[in-house]
């Protein structure tokens, strides 16, 4: 009996055990660092996955311009029944037969000179890849950029969460020694419904603020293609304003890295470069063309052949002369001529005889082709002086994002500084503010409007701090620093 409860107390504490290990499994739920959202978003993003079947699609053209350099080869056969009206080789008279004919080929062409488009498009196809590889990278680097600033979102929404529910305690804490002093009667009772109302307004604030964090964990979950949106989390980390150096330096060290390092400017020119091999290929259209052919053919047929032609006596006989002095008749017999038919040869013997094989040159120089040959050459001229300009306002698109990206770092800076001074300052004032309270030199109202404004620099705090790292990681992104480099 003593061994059997022993028994049960075991079982009951390895179900126990293994419950636990269940509970704290589930309560650990995943939590994102930045360098997994932007990795996984790099992974599952559709417009990345689009692009990526761009660069097999320019891979499969170049398949194609491998291929215009290799001869065609391409075999043929037919088999035909004729029914009507036909000779009667037999009889040489015409009759209503069905015959059979078999025939097979054999065809080449090679190209030997097609004014170079052959060379010229194997050079655009590798062209276009690196172009599609140019694309696809640029996109990363945009989607990484929208990654670190929802991930930062996030980061800013659960600070402002944290200054609010530390906030909320004090003013608890506050509102409940005020009664105590109102029970006792120090404060008068207005000074508690004061810090009462400013309690509500807090915790309506909290709400706001944990719903605007879903929201930016929605946002981001989305981005990622993670559908659970209510487990999804980002690590609990805070970031300080990192150091750098990057401030220091001047717009045209910045844009001299950004041309070497962004992919804008690579695809303006890859654009260019494929527009003067589209106009060279247009312009082999106005040269000769120049190929090679051979052929080869045989064929059989499945009708009845004549052999030859057989002499035989037919069993009547046709005087020649007479014998001299009987007048006996000498007679000789008479004979027909019978066409000797046979079956047909056999299948391959058949073929094995009538082959026959042709082989040449064949040249075509184009004279007049209503013009299109010149007009298409006159559209991809046109086309490369558009590509050369796109060039140009590449450059400048680059050059005014560079300004406008070095200024609002400035400018961040700027606003985050004053906002480090303006909380001194508040801080400063709302703990004067409650050692004025404390000795009953200061109503709760006002307070409650110190503790206020105490919040709001708080939360510009915040806001300036994370407003400034994602501008910061902006520059630093032309300058050619790895957008996830967040230390």
């Amino acid at each position: 009996m003593k061994m059997r409860k022993m028994k049960t107390n075991f079982k009951q504490t390895v179900l126990l055990f293994l419950l636990m290990c269940s509970v704290l499994s589930f309560s650990q739920e995943k939590k994102w660092t930045l360098l997994e959202c932007v990795n996984y978003a790099l992974e599952n993003n559709i417009s990345i996955k689009q692009n990526e079947l761009n660069i097999q699609q320019s891979e499969v053209n170049k398949k194609d311009a491998l291929g215009f350099f290799l001869p065609t080869l391409n075999a043929s056969g037919s088999h035909s029944w004729n029914i009507g009206l036909n000779q009667n080789i037999t009889t040489g008279i015409l009759e209503n037969l069905t015959t059979q004919f078999t025939s097979l080929g054999l065809s080449s062409n090679v190209t030997i000179y097609n004014g170079l488009q052959n060379v010229n498009q194997l050079h655009r196809a590798n062209l276009a890849i690196l172009a599609s590889q140019y694309q696809l990278a640029d996109m990363k680097d945009d989607i990484s950029l929208f990654v670190v600033n929802s991930f930062l979102q996030i980061l800013f929404n659960k600070e402002q969460l944290k200054i609010q529910q530390a906030q909320y305690k004090i003013t608890d804490q506050n509102l409940k020694r005020t009664i105590e002093l109102v029970d006792a009667g120090v404060l008068p009772r207005g000074d508690a419904l004061e810090l009462k109302a400013t309690l509500a307004t807090q915790e309506q604030q909290i709400v706001n603020v944990e719903n605007t964090l879903l929201l930016a964990k929605i946002s981001l979950a989305q981005t990622l293609r993670i559908n659970d949106y209510q487990n999804f989390n980002t690590v609990d980390v805070e970031y300080d304003a990192p150091l750098t150096t990057v401030l220091d330096e001047s717009p045209d060290a910045i844009i001299s890295k950004a041309e070497e390092n962004r992919y804008d400017l690579k695809i303006a020119d890859a654009n260019i470069k494929l527009a003067e091999y589209d106009l060279k290929i247009a312009k082999g259209n106005l040269q000769p063309r120049l190929s090679g052919f051979y052929g080869y053919n045989t064929r059989a047929s499945y009708s009845d052949r004549v052999l030859g032609v057989q002499n035989e006596p037919d069993g009547t006989n046709s005087p020649i002369g007479f014998v001299e002095g009987t007048g006996q008749a000498v007679l000789t017999p008479n004979f027909t001529n019978t066409v000797v038919v046979g079956g047909p040869d056999a299948l391959f013997d058949q073929f094995s005889i009538n082959d026959g094989h042709s082989f040449g040159l064949n040249i075509n120089v184009p004279i007049f082709n209503g013009f299109s040959a010149k007009n298409n050459v006159q559209r991809n001229a046109i086309n490369l002086e558009r590509s050369k300009n796109q060039y140009e306002q590449a450059k400048l698109d680059l050059e005014t994002e560079v300004y406008q990206a070095l200024n609002d770092a400035k400018g961040a800076f700027k606003t985050y500084e004053a906002a480090l001074k303006a909380i001194d300052a508040r801080k400063e004032a709302f703990n004067y503010s409650k050692e004025r309270y404390d000795i009953g030199a200061l109503n709760s109202f006002d307070l409650s409007q110190s503790q206020a404004r105490y919040e709001q620099t708080q939360s510009e705090v915040i806001r300036a701090k994370y407003d400034y790292i994602f501008k910061l990681k902006v520059l630093e992104f032309y300058f050619g620093i790895p957008i996830t480099n967040l230390n």
